[in-house]
């Protein structure tokens, strides 16, 4: 049959036009992301020629050649890892020292004196998005953020205002007179309560959480120590008491020796923050009440690796958290912080320990079984890097993709 030039062009305009109406039928909130395979960190399973089904916010199916909905965007990552998005659970966003300024309490006084919170907030934002491209899209930050300065930052990133993880803050931390600071002239003092709310009693202790919970705070951060100055067992049970009456968990500071650890596992809490030296009498009472470790280890210390070896063998749960808050020349925060993993290795954590203690044991810490995993129903937060961290945890430094909230900020 002969077609003449009007025919051909009525069936490519034909053509072009039901071309149009398939484009047009494909959804901006269905997603369907491939890649060769994925982690299912729960199990520890590897699962090949993985699709992960996006609708909106949530993640609505996970599986090996899942049929993808015909009016599903595709986003085919090819040769690489999924996972879900990492989680920090010991940050703090608002906060950056310099070593040419010296130590800890004199970047203290200059941040004191020099910083508000607005530019606290605005510092806030830098960093934020430096984690957010490094692969983090939940962190949980304690503290050093003046005051409420971490509540505008966690609302400007809900509200989609500036790009960010997910945060859950704990506005400022509960401490000892005198808060971290080692010596501060009298004139000075008032300036603490920028950084702080001190305690004396357990009156003023539940007071203070009231506040934190008032203003706005996930989480309560408590220093149960800061040198020899130590809150009682009864102040932080007082602590402990009001937090979980609003459903709050609560971090614990506790470094020099067992003792302040010993305080914060009597009275409860919900993680122990750093306890660089602690005994398997403590460790035994963190596993028989359900406290996670948050260890904030730097590489290659060995009494470090050695009390992780026990804690693993006392069957206490782990949640990794960074607590970088030193500029590192040439480097994001989210590149310095994504670096920590590799640390435990050495501690005899087995990579998948490590994930999990990355992913879903930080979102258990938090309170939130909304994210930590690539399952359905939950957000859809989801990263991939190049190679399979299951045999090489230092493939997590380099996130090639970002998905947070079914969005793409990394691709």
């Amino acid at each position: 049959m002969k077609i003449t030039t009007i025919t051909a062009k009525l069936i490519l305009a034909f053509c072009l036009s039901f071309a149009i109406v398939r484009a047009q039928d494909k959804s901006p909130d269905r997603i369907a992301v491939t890649a060769k395979r994925m982690i299912d960190v729960r199990t520890g399973k590897e699962i090949t020629d993985a699709v992960i089904l996006v609708e909106k916010n949530r993640i609505t199916g996970v599986g090996s050649n899942l049929r993808i909905p015909d009016s599903a965007q595709i986003i085919a990552l090819g040769d690489v890892t999924l996972l879900p998005g990492l989680i920090d659970a010991h940050t703090h966003l608002l906060h950056q020292y310099y070593s040419k300024y010296g130590d800890d309490n004199s970047n203290r006084i200059l941040e004191m004196t020099q910083l508000g919170p607005a530019k606290r907030a605005m510092l806030g934002v830098r960093l934020a998005r430096e984690m957010l491209d490094a692969g983090f899209t939940s962190v949980r930050d304690l503290g050093n953020s003046s005051v409420n300065a971490d509540i505008a930052l966690r609302d400007a990133i809900n509200s989609n205002d500036v790009a960010g993880p997910r945060m859950f803050v704990s506005t400022r931390a509960l401490s000892p007179v005198g808060g971290q600071f080692q010596s501060v002239t009298p004139e000075a003092q008032h300036l603490l309560n920028q950084e702080y709310v001190q305690i004396s009693g357990t009156e003023e202790a539940r007071r203070a959480v009231r506040q934190a919970i008032y203003d706005g705070a996930d989480c309560i951060k408590v220093i149960v120590n800061s040198g020899s100055r130590r809150l009682s067992v009864e102040e932080i049970k007082v602590i402990v008491e009001e937090a979980k009456r609003a459903n709050l968990p609560v971090a614990a500071h506790a470094t020099d020796g067992d003792g302040p650890s010993m305080i914060a596992a009597e009275a409860g809490v919900s993680s122990i923050e750093h306890a660089y030296t602690i005994s398997e009498t403590v460790l035994a009472l963190m596993a028989k009440k359900n406290i996670f470790l948050v260890p904030t280890d730097a590489a290659g210390v060995a009494k470090y690796q050695e009390r992780i070896k026990r804690a693993l063998k006392a069957g206490v749960r782990i949640a990794i958290g960074s607590d970088i808050y030193y500029e590192f020349s040439g480097m994001t925060r989210g590149q310095v912080s994504v670096g920590m993993y590799k640390t435990y290795l050495a501690s005899g954590m087995t990579s998948i320990e490590i994930l999990r203690a990355a992913t879903i044991n930080p979102a258990e810490l938090i309170g939130n079984n909304s994210i930590g995993s690539l399952e359905v129903g939950r957000f859809a937060d989801i990263i991939a890097v190049k190679g399979n961290p299951l045999t090489d945890i230092s493939v997590l430094e380099g996130v090639v993709f970002v998905m947070k909230d079914g969005k793409v900020y990394k691709k």
